[in-house]
């Protein structure tokens, strides 16, 4: 247990004389607790590896202060980051809250309520959590005063506006005080504000934001497809400044719907922080123009606060459900708001979706964060899905899955990618989504993963939710966390289209926008999930188109899917930072925005009609059979998904393995048979 008393000589007698002198007037009610940074968490055995390079003090933080007994409010202001499970505050053996979750760097303030304080000695503490976890925390402040006072001796007063119309504009502004910690902010009460510690929401880009005296940076920005405000300001005790920002539209994208398919409430989730008004605020502040509530087991309706807020014509809400079972989380969407949620006690998967799809109208089903674990079950465990040929054991049946959940990333971004390419290359025409699975207001940022449907754009607020919807379930779509990237064949065939009538050669061209915040360096094309070509881009940070790539391929030989992928350096800065993954299997992580098409499948062998890796494979072993020498010089005609396929339909039988001629044959193989094999192979050693 680590015990600290209050002004230890290792604080900084600079640092706080500076805090007290910021406050101006204020002065006299705060009073610096400790002034030191501290790493919490299990000794020895740190949650991420950069902790490694200062042990944790312990599971628990103690200060001792001394204090006079107060018979108002007050506020204690700590500084945290890297909080992921439940830390208590206690003072006096009393519960005054917790810090908050989230892996910012930020001031939380707590009320402290009257008669909690002591004459004399009081202790405050902070944890232990009930499971493993580090946090950093310390630099700690008791102001006398109840919160408003406390942290709203200045005013910010902010007004956004579009460049453009010159009309403000519903946006997220982000405040950091001069050390680039996010400002605790203080505001009357107003349903088109979402406020957090650093962060306000505004449904119209006017905000007035209570702060404690000093230094700031005030940023605007309106999500993934516009450019950013920023201005440093200092403000004095009294002081109430106009900051006045404007924001430009900085990636086009006519044509396509802001999709965000997988949004949570406090209100109707029971978790998470955000009230529905709040949500709203969000989305919009995002730019989000298709929301699907997806409220655990209960259909969600946010038309009516959309309406009340003056929001409607910024976004189309829509009724969906996430049906919460002990064998997965399926998002499901459209719903009438006087019908009845599908019965999540059922576990078979073939028997639910046709209880989600019961009704006069068709719906989309999408499974959720594939790789995550809930209820003791994890979907893509390779017990369940063999991560090489796609095979799924409790069957497929969805329409689209989850390959980037901006509020439970995985430890390798592309993990859900792989996985993906291996459900189409077993024949499995699923389309890819990104998504926020946002329950917080600032937390995870609502709208960060989306997906951009090829619909018509032109009013957010009537947007044709049946033709977004059929889009979806065609694959005429973009995942976005960051970037957008845009895939033609021949400048012709798009993601969701079939190629046909292609000549010998095969014109593919792949760019790459986004906002001038944040920065590609790699364009990849893969044909079946395998990469066929590659190209960096040398400065991908210019707003707009970032990068383009124009390939001549020679036609395959048979049947591929196209997809294209482009990525980038990950976005840390507190306006829009990429949160750490949800369930890590690494303590190393590296952030990376991304944009993945949906597939442009290629009519290579001019039949009409495009053939997965699976067929091909099955057409092999009927023609070639199972003998090794002859299936692998059949399978010399194809590419290494089709052997990953092959490889997966012999497996059962033992046919292969069991020949003795298997190791020679393979090893003299071509080398795309060798590594199609090997894939496989790679799969059944897992655990």
């Amino acid at each position: 247990m680590t015990r600290l008393r209050y002004m230890r000589p290792a604080v900084s007698l600079a640092h706080i004389l500076a805090l007290l002198l910021t406050a101006g007037r204020s002065a006299a009610a705060q009073r610096i607790i400790d002034g030191a940074r501290h790493h919490l968490g299990t000794p020895g055995d740190p949650e991420w590896a950069e902790l490694d390079a200062g042990p944790a003090e312990g599971r628990e933080l103690v200060l001792t202060f001394e204090a006079v007994a107060s018979a108002r409010l007050a506020t204690l202001v700590v500084r945290q980051s890297d909080v992921r499970l439940e830390w208590d505050v206690r003072l006096n053996d009393r519960r005054i809250g917790r810090l908050l979750p989230s892996d910012a760097d930020l001031w939380n303030a707590l009320d402290v309520p009257p008669g909690v304080l002591r004459d004399g000695k009081n202790i405050l503490t902070i944890g232990p959590p009930s499971g493993r976890g580090d946090v950093m925390v310390g630099e700690v402040a008791l102001d006398l005063r109840p919160r408003a006072d406390a942290l709203g001796g200045a005013v910010l007063d902010v007004r956004v506006k579009d460049r453009a119309s010159t009309r403000g504009i519903p946006c997220r502004i982000t405040v950091v005080d001069d050390r680039g910690v996010l400002a605790p902010l203080s505001v009357r009460p107003d349903p088109r504000l979402a406020v957090r510690p650093g962060v306000a929401y505004t449904a119209d880009g006017h905000a007035r934001l209570g702060v404690r005296p000093g230094k700031y940076v005030v940023f605007a920005t309106r999500g993934f497809e516009y450019g950013l405000a920023r201005r440093p300001i200092e403000v004095a005790e009294g002081q109430a400044p106009v900051v006045a920002l404007e924001l430009s539209r900085e990636v086009d994208t006519s044509g396509f719907v802001a999709c965000d398919t997988h949004v949570h409430t406090l209100t109707l989730s029971g978790h998470g922080d955000a009230s529905i008004d709040e949500r709203l605020v969000t989305l919009a502040g995002e730019g989000v123009e298709l929301p699907v509530a997806t409220e655990h087991n209960r259909l969600g309706d946010y038309a009516e606060s959309a309406h009340r807020l003056g929001l409607a014509a910024a976004l189309t809400p829509v009724i969906g459900d996430e049906v919460t079972t002990q064998r997965g989380h399926f998002n499901a969407f459209p719903f009438r708001r006087d019908e009845t949620p599908p019965d999540a006690s059922v576990e078979d998967w073939p028997k639910l979706f046709r209880g989600i799809r019961a009704g006069d109208d068709p719906r989309v089903i999408i499974l959720n964060h594939p790789r995550d674990q809930h209820a003791g079950f994890r979907p893509f465990d390779p017990k369940n899905f063999n991560g090489a040929s796609g095979e799924l054991r409790p069957g497929v049946g969805f329409d689209a899955v989850e390959i980037i959940n901006s509020g439970a990333m995985q430890s390798d971004p592309f993990r859900s990618v792989r996985d993906w390419f291996a459900l189409w290359n077993q024949g499995q025409r699923v389309s890819a989504v990104g998504a926020s699975d946002s329950h917080d207001v600032a937390r995870h940022i609502v709208g960060q993963g989306r997906t951009y449907l090829a619909c018509d754009d032109a009013d957010p607020g009537h947007i044709d939710v049946r033709a977004a919807q059929q889009g979806l379930r065609d694959g005429r779509g973009v995942v976005s966390l960051g970037l957008l990237a845009r895939l033609s064949v021949d400048d012709k065939f798009r993601p969701g289209d079939l190629a046909t009538g292609l000549g010998e050669t095969v014109r593919v061209t792949v760019s790459v926008h986004g906002p001038s915040w944040t920065r590609a360096d790699r364009l990849e094309l893969f044909a079946n999930g395998v990469k066929v070509r590659e190209q960096t881009i040398p400065d991908g940070s210019a707003a707009g188109e970032k990068g383009r790539a124009v390939w001549l391929l020679p036609r395959p030989r048979h049947d591929v899917a196209l997809v294209a992928i482009a990525s980038g350096p990950g976005v840390t800065a507190p306006y829009w930072p990429i949160p750490r993954p949800y369930q890590p299997s690494l303590k190393d992580w590296t952030p990376r925005v991304l944009s993945v098409t949906n597939p442009v499948r290629v009519d290579a062998d001019g039949d009409g009609g495009w053939s997965s890796p699976r067929y091909y494979a099955q057409l092999a072993i009927e023609l070639a059979g199972t003998e090794p020498s002859a299936l692998f010089r059949f399978l010399e005609r194809f590419d290494e998904a089709v052997a990953t396929q092959a490889a997966a339909l012999c497996h059962p039988t033992g046919g292969l393995e069991r020949d003795p001629g298997f190791a020679r044959a393979l090893e003299s193989a071509p080398e795309a048979v060798r590594r199609g094999f090997a894939a496989f192979e790679q799969t059944l050693s897992q655990p």
